[in-house]
């Protein structure tokens, strides 16, 4: 299977005849999180990955949803150092969740539980938590694990309700920004993303106002909004001089 979801290379459906014997050993390491430049992330994560990262909002029409940018190039997290670890107070529960994710063929109605079985921690020589036990049964380890699935995928729900309240408003509108690198002439652009237009937010009705300030709409409007000052930790978080080797004549 090719890779999907940003970070999942081979995800299968978990079942006791697949995975009776397998194992999960957990490891601190993100390496397979150090191409994506930006990660979806839920509501109720706002606060905390607000000190760290830039949220802004990507895709379109009932697909829109909160993203946190990790990096100002193609293919670069700027959060995961060459050793895999996570250099950052926050950790998107979207990696937290990796190596499983929940998939669905039919619109979210049914969910089936799925591990990415690339992952270097899976294995058959009993390191780490047993997804089964001997009679084929969860074992408490994989239903934490669903637990933990079910929690995100309601909080995901939620997020789409906000997103789809503002950009019924028509709050969102489309940013990019712009940046040279220390020691460099280069200027690296950034797009394909959408902020909240402050201006449009003033101008709605004090019903719709009232609205998103009793859904806490307006604390997470004004959380992302604040957060974008956290593009100038990207920079200089940049290396100074990105050099780039050519092969040798």
């Amino acid at each position: 299977m090719s890779k999907q979801l940003l970070i999942y290379n081979n995800a299968q459906a978990v079942s006791s005849q697949r995975h009776l014997n397998w194992s999960i050993k957990s490891k601190n390491d993100y390496s397979f999180a150090s191409e994506a430049n930006s990660l979806p992330l839920t509501a109720v994560e706002f606060t905390a990955a607000s000190e760290d990262f830039p949220i802004v909002f990507a895709g379109k029409d009932n697909q829109i949803m909160p993203v946190v940018v990790m990096g100002m190039r193609d293919n670069q997290n700027l959060f995961v150092t060459e050793d895999g670890k996570f250099d950052g107070s926050y950790i998107p529960a979207f990696l937290r969740r990796y190596p499983f994710v929940f998939s669905s063929s039919d619109d979210g109605a049914n969910f089936t539980l799925c591990i990415d079985q690339e992952f270097e921690g899976c294995n058959q020589d009993g390191k780490g938590e047993r997804l089964f036990d001997a009679d084929g049964e969860q074992t408490v380890y994989l239903k934490q694990v669903l637990e933990f699935l079910k929690e995100y995928q309601a909080h995901f729900v939620r997020t789409q309700g906000f997103c789809s309240t503002l950009n019924s408003l028509g709050l969102l509108e489309p940013v990019g920004a712009e940046i040279t690198p220390s020691g460099s002439e280069e200027k690296i652009k950034l797009g394909g993303f959408m902020a909240v237009n402050r201006e449009k937010l003033k101008a709605i009705s004090s019903e719709d106002l009232a609205q998103l300030f009793n859904n806490d709409g307006l604390e997470l409007i004004y959380t992302h909004l604040a957060s974008m000052r956290n593009f100038s930790k990207l920079v200089n978080k940049m290396p100074a001089v990105e050099v780039k080797q050519e092969d040798a004549a």
